[in-house]
């Protein structure tokens, strides 16, 4: 299979090539030149029922349809270096209600899923090529965390990870700050995750620069990333009852950047049953403003209780937009040119799958209510980000909310929500360690010489 940029203007590549990239060299993002059938797939596994294939293996069939790089074999050795450690259990609250808990991972968030399939991409193709890689990445939380625990340590690999300053959780930020790593390179930024992320972007697309110390992307502008995070909508649809299915599947996403929905979206395009993904927004309501009126118009970014929401750029939208255009790559790239124009879009004519999307908005005092509420309804103890997942559960579908971290990572907002003081071991044992964090700058310039100096060769 060949993965083409969306703004058209750069070749097709293979799995190997297109994860290497990340970004595209006309500044698009990777998507499958198809999007394969997966009825069968999810037969085979649906046939082992009640006790359905582990993560592993659902994960290494559903990337045979993809990688046409590495054999079957090399996949599930990948895909079991990336997940035998850790699960996704679907959590029922109640006959119409589950919680799909994704913050089983080493780093408690969803973003394992992802990335530690993304960790031993990295430490194969290195071992393929000879050449080292440095990965770059911006972050509002849990994705550093989470790319930094795939890749600390790893030989030919390092790791530089931009974050804004007092924008992430403070165990968040610890996460990143003490592993210890020679590798590793947290970057402390002025301005906000948009503001890091667009360092990123403009890293990317200095090509010289970017083929001058083997720049790799590890955010969801890279495409293993999103398709990492579409393996655990097949699982959560494998442990629902026959019942549960007959009823309607309503996915309710937790979302910022949009590459956790888009991964839903994806499957349901492959064929996973679905009747609605539901798009959670915090009081950052890009997404929400842009599925309720068609505008895309990023304002500022206010800080939440839910920070690795606090985005207002959602860079996977452009993904959705490409393929909602009929994998028009002139167009898509256009609209992208008037998007940094303008710093708006008007889409009202686009509609994009308004049947199956919509979208909430929660605030942060809504978020210290429905946190309050799951406690006492249910008694669940649901993160921040996640409590967004709990506005308006009307609907007579089966619901999977999709828990997108631990709570023991923002224990002051539980507290104050519940009266409960979530802890982990893990994150306890970071309170110990002294932090180390650089500040080279919070320009692109800046940003570009730091990476330099610091490169593996």
């Amino acid at each position: 299979m060949k993965f083409h940029s969306t703004r058209g203007q750069s070749p097709p590549l293979g799995f190997a090539d297109a994860f290497a990239a990340g970004l595209a060299p006309d500044g698009g993002l990777y998507v499958p030149e198809t999007l394969p059938d997966i009825t069968s797939l999810l037969a085979k596994h649906e046939a082992l029922s009640p006790s359905p294939a582990s993560y592993t293996q659902l994960a290494a069939d559903f990337f045979t349809l993809f990688d046409h790089d590495h054999t079957p074999e090399e996949i599930l050795s990948l895909c079991e270096k990336s997940y035998t450690s850790f699960d996704a259990p679907l959590v029922s609250l109640d006959d119409t209600t589950s919680v799909l808990e994704l913050f089983h991972g080493p780093t408690l968030a969803f973003k394992d899923f992802g990335l530690q399939l993304v960790g031993n991409l990295f430490e194969d193709q290195i071992r393929r090529t000879g050449n080292s890689v440095n990965v770059l990445g911006a972050t509002s939380g849990d994705t550093g965390s989470a790319a930094i625990h795939g890749l600390a340590n790893k030989e030919g690999v390092n790791v530089f990870i931009l974050y804004p300053e007092g924008r992430v959780s403070p165990l968040q930020e610890r996460q990143m700050t003490c592993t210890g790593a020679s590798n590793i390179f947290p970057i402390s930024i002025q301005g906000s995750f948009d503001d890091a992320q667009k360092i990123v972007k403009d890293l990317f697309v200095d090509l010289e620069f970017k083929k001058q110390v083997g720049l790799s992307a590890i955010n969801s502008i890279n495409l293993a990333r999103v398709l990492g995070q579409c393996v655990y909508y097949l699982y959560a649809h494998l442990q629902l009852t026959p019942q549960q299915r007959a009823k309607g599947i309503e996915y309710i996403v937790p979302t910022g950047n949009f590459g956790n929905v888009l991964a839903g979206w994806l499957t349901y395009k492959m064929g996973l049953p679905a009747s609605k993904f539901v798009v959670a927004t915090n009081q950052n309501d890009l997404l929400h403003r842009l599925f309720t009126t068609g505008h895309y118009a990023p304002g500022s970014v206010a800080p939440s209780h839910a920070p690795s929401m606090d985005i207002q750029v959602a860079s996977n939208f452009e993904r959705l937009l490409y393929l909602q255009l009929g994998r028009d790559g002139t167009r898509t790239a256009a609209l992208m040119q008037e998007f940094r124009d303008h710093s708006k879009l008007d889409l009202t004519q686009h509609h994009f799958d308004n049947a199956i999307f919509t979208a909430t908005r929660t605030d942060d005092a809504a978020i210290l209510e429905n946190t309050r509420a799951a406690k006492e309804r249910f008694d669940y103890i649901a993160d921040p980000h996640t409590a967004c997942a709990f506005t308006d559960l009307t609907s007579d579908a089966h619901k999977i909310l999709l828990a997108t971290a631990s709570p023991a990572k923002f224990p002051s907002v539980i507290e104050q929500a519940t009266g409960h003081h979530p802890t982990h071991p893990t994150l306890e044992a970071l309170k110990e360690k002294i932090p180390l964090f650089h500040t080279p700058g919070s320009d692109a310039a800046e940003v570009k010489a730091f990476v330099q100096a610091n490169a593996a060769k």
